[in-house]
C-alpha cells in the first residue's frame, strides 16, 4: 500500500489534481482519509505508480510506502529452467495416483512424445475418506521415478508429511504441496529446505495474500523457486467441483515474477471442462497448466471423472500452442 500526505493548506483543486494523476497512472483504488490533513491510501498491485513523481506536486507534503513483508515473492525470478512441453510455458501432466507399471509407463511414454519435461504422479494421496485409495507411498515413487527417467522425464509429486520430504527428494524434481497443506508451515519449511522447486497449490479457502505468504515460507527456507498453482477455490457454486479463479491468478502475476500455472482438473471435477479451463488460464497470460491424464480413465483409482484420455491431452497441447501463439504479442512472458 502506498500513501500520499497532503499539506494542511492543500486546496481541493490540488487534491483533485493528484487524484486525477493517480487514476491516469493506473491506481487500482484510492481511499481518502479525513483528519487534520488529507491522506490518500493508494492500491497499486502492479507497482506501476512512482511515488517520487508525486512528492513535488502542489499541495503534497510527503509520500510513503508500506514495505511488503513477502520480499522474496515480490522480487525473485526463477533461477532454474522449468519450461515443459511448449516454449515459454510449464505444461505438466500425468496420473492423479500411481497405480501400476503399465499405467505409468503408458502415460509417460505418451507425454514424452508430446515434448513434456515434467510429469506428475501421486504416491502419497491425502483423501477426504480414509477408505479411498491413499497411494503406494515410497515404492510407487521409486517405480515412477525409474520409468520417468527412462523416458527422459522429471517427476513432480505431492508430499504430505514433513518426515517424507528427505526421501521423496531423492526421486522427484519438484515437490508439490496440495491445497490441504498450503498453510502446513512445518511441511512448507521442510520442502523449502530440500532446495527443490516447489509447486504450491492454492488452499481451497485461501486468499491470494495468504497464498503469497505460504510461498514466502518455502523461499525463505531455501526452495529453488515456487510455482504457484491455482486449482479452484470453494464457493457457493456447485455446478463444478471448485470455482477456478482465473482473475485471482492473473492478479497474482501483477505481484510476482514467479510462474503462476493453473490446474483445471480439480476445478472442473469432470473431463468435459478441463480443456476449457486450461485454455482460459493460458489466454489470461498464465504460465502453464497441470492436468490429470490416464490411459484408461474408467479404471483410475482416484479422480477418474476428471482424468483426460491420452488423445484428449494431445488435443489440449495442440490448442494450447495455438493460444500461446495468438497471445504471444499481448503478454510479456
Amino acid at each position: 500500500m502506498k500513501a500520499i500526505l497532503f499539506a494542511s493548506d492543500a486546496t481541493p483543486l490540488q487534491i483533485a489534481a493528484v487524484k486525477r494523476a493517480l487514476m491516469t497512472d493506473g491506481a487500482a483504488g484510492i481511499t481518502p482519509l479525513e483528519g487534520d490533513r488529507a491522506v490518500f491510501l493508494v492500491s497499486d498491485p502492479a507497482d506501476e505508480i512512482r511515488l517520487e513523481a508525486y512528492s513535488s506536486m502542489p499541495g503534497v507534503e510527503g509520500v510513503m510506502r508500506h514495505e511488503d513483508k513477502n520480499l522474496r515473492v515480490a522480487h525473485d525470478t526463477p533461477p532454474v529452467d522449468i519450461e515443459s512441453g511448449i516454449e515459454g510455458l510449464t505444461m505438466i501432466a500425468g496420473p492423479c495416483g500411481i497405480e501400476s507399471e503399465e499405467q505409468v509407463s503408458t502415460v509417460y511414454e505418451h507425454l514424452a512424445k508430446e515434448g513434456l519435461r515434467f510429469v506428475r504422479g501421486g504416491a502419497f494421496k491425502p483423501r477426504t475418506s480414509p477408505h479411498d485409495f491413499q497411494g503406494q507411498g515410497k515404492s510407487g515413487l521409486v517405480m515412477s521415478y525409474e520409468i520417468a527417467r527412462d523416458y527422459g522425464l522429471q517427476l513432480v509429486s505431492e508430499v504430505v508429511d514433513p518426515r517424507d520430504v528427505e526421501v521423496a527428494a531423492r526421486y522427484i524434481s519438484m515437490i508439490q504441496i496440495g491445497t490441504r497443506n498450503m498453510q502446513n508451515y512445518p511441511l512448507l519449511k521442510e520442502a523449502g529446505r530440500s532446495g527443490l522447486p516447489v509447486l504450491l497449490k492454492r488452499g481451497m479457502s485461501a486468499t491470494v495474500e495468504e497464498w503469497i505468504g505460504a510461498a514466502e515460507h518455502t523461499l525463505v527456507a531455501g526452495a529453488a523457486t515456487v510455482i504457484f498453482c491455482e486449482r479452484g477455490i470453494r464457493t457457493f457454486e456447485s455446478i463444478t467441483r471448485n470455482t477456478l479463479d482465473v482473475l485471482g491468478a492473473a492478479a497474482l502475476k501483477e505481484k510476482t515474477k514467479l510462474p503462476v500455472i493453473i490446474d483445471p482438473s480439480h476445478a472442473a471435477g469432470r473431463r468435459s471442462l478441463v480443456v476449457q479451463g486450461a485454455l482460459a488460464g493460458l489466454a489470461a497470460g498464465l504460465d502453464g497448466t497441470i492436468v490429470e491424464v490416464h490411459h484408461d480413465p474408467a479404471s483410475a483409482r482416484s479422480d477418474a471423472a476428471q482424468a483426460l484420455p491420452l488423445a484428449d491431452f494431445t488435443r489440449l497441447m495442440q490448442l494450447a500452442r495455438n493460444v500461446r501463439a495468438a497471445i504471444h504479442e499481448v503478454y510479456v512472458y
